[in-house]
């Protein structure tokens, strides 16, 4: 089963990365951009049927290794 998972910065955490993009994009004229946030995303083939345990599958590898918790959060899709 394919799932999707995306990892970002949780909110208050400073994004310096995000603020780098940001501050290129006004300097290429798109000052509209007011706030940019970065983050990582993943394509999973879990090889099970059931969509209940392959998202839970997901979520364990997303707690123990492709999301800091403490300073990211991540949604499976």
């Amino acid at each position: 089963m394919k799932i999707k998972v995306i990892v970002t910065l949780k909110s208050g955490v400073l994004d310096p990365q995000g603020k780098a993009i940001q501050q290129t994009l006004n300097g290429m004229g798109f000052e509209n951009v007011k706030d940019v946030r970065q983050g990582k995303y993943f394509d999973l083939d879990i090889n099970e049927n059931d969509e209940q345990k392959a998202k839970h599958s997901a979520e364990e590898i997303c707690k123990k290794l492709l999301a800091n918790q403490v300073i990211e959060d991540f949604k499976i899709i």
